[in-house]
């Protein structure tokens, strides 16, 4: 025989529908508890030193900026001290002992904060019971001292929530211990307990959710400061390849050009002659769509292409008229033999110029600057320094957005040189650049 068992199957989330919101949060915060009280509560978490890099500590000796690191646990160990001698003040003989039952949840804070609370809480009654002489119930003077100091310490080093759990906890014990307490004899203590603890505790939650949301702040910042970095440089390598878009075509339209005339200036070109031309012209066609296919991706809506060519270092002197008359004064030097190089490298040169001159007008205003321009072999240098503003107190910088350095490096990495910007000894600002320039083959020559 042959029995068949039906399984009755409940579709998912029909079971907590059942359960009602109250239901749900007291289960949450069960959980709540036990992550944050119960679980791993005696784990080993020592206390972390005090950071050396403070306003005050750093200006410390160095070995007083040593000892500054420790300063938690120092204050700590007072407390524990202040515990100890508030304990034992009023008696003397045996109860001394009762001393180190309320030092030892104090000194745990330093290595196992959750740990420590449970220690106080069963200190607590045990330091009532065994204390002979009259007092409060049920915090004697020593466990009150000490329970505030464990309370304070521990929510300081765990999350808001577990300083709700331990008041919570602390008033059931309150609660409990006052129906069962001598209280006609000694008088409560809880009322005062609760309510200092919880402004303590109201305090340090405050204060740590303060210091969490500045520290997302703070990350936030970081975030957008570092996308902000990347969205420059991002626009920097737009603009440098727009401009050399214009450079590129010109001259793969002039390969075009010269390929589709070159058999008309050879009477009866041979067939392989005219074909080798054709292929060529092909190609610069078939380049120049390319390249302007993938300009269009990254070129922005209300970008216009220029209808002049790109400037070069031949119209520098234009661009140094132009400085002179916003208020800059500026000198230019050449070096070297002077000669026509590739429109990549004059291109470059004359934005990096450009740009560092701007630079010298917007952050230096009323300054002298040097433009030396240096034609060696194998590359060309570049240096733009300027001095110091003669009056900065009367004339302030104008902010700029920070972008020119990094086009400048940008262009310059482009081109496989090698640049240094940075402040000079006598105030003012110095950019120095080399680019390469490949030397023309003997047989081009």
């Amino acid at each position: 025989m042959t029995e068949t068992t039906h399984t009755q199957t409940t579709p998912p989330g029909d079971g907590a529908k059942q359960h009602s919101p109250e239901y749900r949060v007291a289960v949450d915060s069960l959980r709540g508890l036990r992550q944050d009280l119960i679980h791993d509560a005696f784990a080993y978490r020592p206390l972390p030193g005090r950071r050396t890099d403070g306003r005050i500590v750093r200006r410390l000796p160095g070995r007083l900026r040593e000892y500054a690191a420790w300063l938690p646990h120092a204050l700590i160990s007072v407390a524990a001290l202040i515990t100890v001698a508030v304990a034992t003040a009023p008696s003397g003989g045996p109860e001394l002992l009762l001393g180190p039952l309320c030092a030892i949840p104090v000194l745990l804070t330093m290595v196992r904060p959750v740990g420590a609370f449970w220690a106080s809480m069963v200190s607590t009654p045990v330091v009532a019971v065994l204390g002979s002489h009259g007092g409060e119930w049920p915090w004697a003077a020593g466990s009150f001292a000490c329970h505030l100091t464990v309370l304070t310490i521990v929510a300081i080093r765990t999350r808001p929530r577990a300083a709700g759990w331990m008041w919570a906890l602390t008033a059931l014990y309150a609660l409990v211990a006052d129906g069962i307490g001598p209280t006609d004899t000694y008088g409560t203590n809880s009322a005062p307990m609760l309510i200092i603890s919880a402004m303590i505790l109201l305090c340090v939650t405050v204060w740590q959710v303060r210091r969490h949301a500045e520290q997302e702040v703070t990350a936030q910042q970081t975030v957008t400061a570092h996308e902000r970095s990347r969205r420059t440089l991002l626009e920097e390598r737009t603009t440098i390849a727009r401009e050399l878009h214009d450079v590129v075509a010109h001259h793969m339209s002039v390969v075009a050009i010269q390929a589709e005339a070159a058999p008309y200036r050879v009477e009866n070109p041979p067939p392989e002659l005219e074909k080798a031309f054709a292929t060529i012209r092909e190609n610069a066609v078939a380049a120049l769509t390319e390249l302007r296919r993938v300009l269009g991706v990254v070129r922005a809506e209300d970008y216009e292409a220029p209808d002049a060519p790109q400037p070069t270092l031949a119209e520098l002197d234009g661009l140094l008229a132009n400085v002179r008359d916003a208020g800059l004064s500026v000198d230019k030097a050449v070096t070297g033999a002077v000669r026509e190089l590739p429109q990549g490298v004059e291109l470059s040169a004359y934005r990096i110029v450009q740009e560092a001159l701007s630079n010298s007008l917007r952050h230096a205003p009323g300054a002298t600057a040097r433009v030396e321009i240096s034609y060696v072999l194998g590359g060309l240098g570049l240096r733009i320094v300027n001095g110091p503003p003669p009056n900065p107190s009367l004339i302030k910088p104008s902010p700029g957005a920070g972008h020119g350095i990094t086009g400048m490096r940008e262009r310059v990495s482009m081109l496989n040189g090698g640049m240094t910007a940075g402040r000079t000894d006598d105030g003012g600002y110095e950019v120095a650049v080399y680019l390469p320039v490949a030397l023309p083959d003997e047989g081009d020559a």
